[in-house]
C-alpha cells in the first residue's frame, strides 16, 4: 500500500510544488496521476522514489514512513520501487541485456541468478531472446519495453512510470499501458503520470487529477 498524508513540496525559491496532497492507492491498484504540465506530477513521484523529500506530511510506501528514512537507507527503500522514464534512459553502449541487468548488478546478485532475470523480464515485455541486440537496433516502443523490463528485473511491489508513452504513437501506448495493466494484475501497485487522457479513458483504472499542486477529483 503507499499512502500520502497531507504531503506539501516547497522548494527553497518559495515554490510550492505541492499543497496538502493525500492518496491511498492499495496493494496492486493501477492507478494515472494526470495534470497539465506543472501541476505536481513528476514532484510527486520523486517524494515516492526519496528522490526528493516532502516539507511537510508524510509518504508511507509499505507501511514504512519514508519522510523520517535516513538517507543511507534510502537504496535500500529504492529496491522496492520500479521507475520507467519517459526517454527510458537507456545506456547505449551496452546491449539490451546489460541494461535490463544493470539494478541486479548494483544489488551484487549472483552472475546466474541475473542471467535468468534477465531472460524472464524481457519475456515479460515480449522481447525474448533479445539480450545482445543493442538498443539503437530498436524500435522506439522496444527501447520503452526494455526500460520497463530493466524496472521489473528487481521484482518491486511498486512501479512508478513518468510520462511512459509521451514519444510513442498510439497503437505502441495502448501497447505500453496494457503492459503496465499486466503487472497489475499480478500484484504490483503501479502510479503512471500522463498527459494521455484519450488513453486512461479506455483503461479501467482510477484516475487522480492534479492542478497547481493539488488533487483536484478522484475519478474511477
Amino acid at each position: 500500500m503507499l499512502i500520502l498524508d497531507q504531503v506539501s513540496k516547497r522548494y527553497p525559491n518559495g515554490h510550492e510544488a505541492l499543497s496538502n496532497v493525500s492518496l491511498q492507492i492499495d496493494t496492486g491498484e493501477l492507478v494515472f496521476l494526470t495534470g497539465p504540465s506543472g501541476a505536481g506530477k513528476s514532484t510527486l513521484l520523486k517524494l515516492i522514489n526519496g528522490i526528493e523529500r516532502s516539507s511537510r506530511g508524510q509518504v508511507i510506501v509499505a507501511g514504512q514512513n519514508i519522510t523520517q528514512l535516513a538517507a543511507r537507507r534510502l537504496p535500500q527503500l529504492r529496491q522496492n520501487i520500479g521507475v520507467v522514464f519517459q526517454n527510458h534512459q537507456l545506456l547505449f553502449d551496452r546491449t539490451v541485456g546489460d541494461n535490463v541487468a544493470l539494478p541486479l548488478r548494483i544489488a551484487g546478485m549472483p552472475p546466474s541468478d541475473i542471467a535468468r532475470r534477465v531472460r524472464a523480464a524481457l519475456a515479460k515485455v515480449d522481447l525474448e531472446g533479445r539480450e545482445l541486440d543493442w538498443p539503437e537496433m530498436l524500435s522506439g516502443g522496444e527501447q520503452q519495453r526494455v526500460g520497463i523490463a530493466r524496472a521489473v528485473v528487481h521484482r518491486p511491489p511498486f512501479l512508478l512510470a513518468d510520462e511512459p508513452t509521451g514519444n510513442l504513437d498510439p497503437a505502441l501506448s495502448k501497447e505500453i499501458m496494457g503492459l503496465f495493466a499486466q503487472f497489475s494484475q499480478l500484484g504490483v501497485t503501479v502510479l503512471i503520470a500522463t498527459h494521455d487522457l484519450d488513453l486512461v479513458k479506455v483503461m479501467s483504472a482510477r484516475q487522480v487529477k492534479l492542478e497547481a499542486g493539488r488533487v483536484l477529483s478522484f475519478d474511477q
